[in-house]
């Protein structure tokens, strides 16, 4: 599958998110997908970009699940990322939206550890969000 078909997909499961746990198991789909997304690029993207894409990768890197949630990872999914601007402009909505809702999670988090969690995930988006940002501007 392509990878803006992917983030898409992903934008959608966020979208039907129904309480703090599914929105922060939702930040480490996210994560795999970054990972896949810089693989592929690191691989067979533009050469002027492959080390930024490898820095992408390697953010994605920082994956977990909350126990109680499937394990089913919607990356393996990605087959391709055939327009690699529009896949990173794409990626960048869905970081800032996913940053958003994990915000407002914390915000509301009456439970210890789904703060620790939610924390955890907005620091891992915000690194991938730096790396997909740095590797956009490496694209233009």
């Amino acid at each position: 599958m392509d990878a803006v078909r992917l983030i898409g997909a992903s934008r959608s499961a966020l979208t039907r998110c129904g309480d703090g746990a599914q929105i922060v198991a939702e930040a480490w789909q996210v994560q795999a997908l970054a990972q896949a997304v810089g693989r592929l690029l690191a691989a067979g993207g533009p050469p002027r970009a492959r080390a930024a894409a490898g820095a992408l990768s390697e953010a994605g890197v920082r994956l977990r699940f909350l126990p109680g949630h499937p394990a089913e990872i919607r990356a393996a999914r990605l087959t391709e990322v055939r327009d690699p601007r529009r896949a990173l402009e794409a990626l960048g909505d869905l970081l800032a939206r996913l940053c958003a809702a994990l915000v407002e999670v914390a915000a509301g988090a009456e439970d210890e550890t789904l703060y620790g969690h939610c924390l955890d995930a907005l620091d891992a988006t915000g690194e991938v969000a730096d790396r997909a940002t740095a590797l956009l501007d490496h694209l233009a």
